[in-house]
């Protein structure tokens, strides 16, 4: 799969990240490196010790990285998560943090089809 039906098949925006980036190799070598971005372990491991200053950190992460790479379902997710975070207050709206959870695999799955 290339880059482009890569981003189709996540529900993100390619041409939004295209017009930003200007090549379709740099869209490419961003995007793959989400792949080694600690940010969601960090934030399961937050949310299970109940750190959530911390877990606002990662979500606020996730959430910033996905918004410059056009990574939309993840951004939109990823910003509910962190506004309910936001100040360090605890997770009450654990589907929140399942959202995340299922875009973030949907992400990783594509990006790891990538050049297959």
């Amino acid at each position: 799969m290339n880059i482009q039906e890569c981003y189709a098949q996540m529900g993100a925006d390619y041409s939004d990240v295209l017009a930003r980036m200007m090549k379709e190799e740099r869209v490419k070598k961003f995007a793959l490196r989400f792949l080694d971005d600690p940010s969601f372990e960090l934030l399961k491991t937050s949310l299970a010790d109940k750190n959530y200053d911390e877990a606002f950190r990662a979500a606020h992460t996730i959430k910033g990285v996905s918004q410059n790479l056009s990574f939309t379902t993840l951004y939109k997710s990823s910003h509910d998560l962190c506004e309910a975070l936001r100040g360090g207050k605890p997770l009450e709206d654990v589907s929140l943090y399942e959202n995340v959870v299922r875009d973030y695999v949907m992400t990783v799955a594509a990006l790891k089809k990538v050049d297959e």
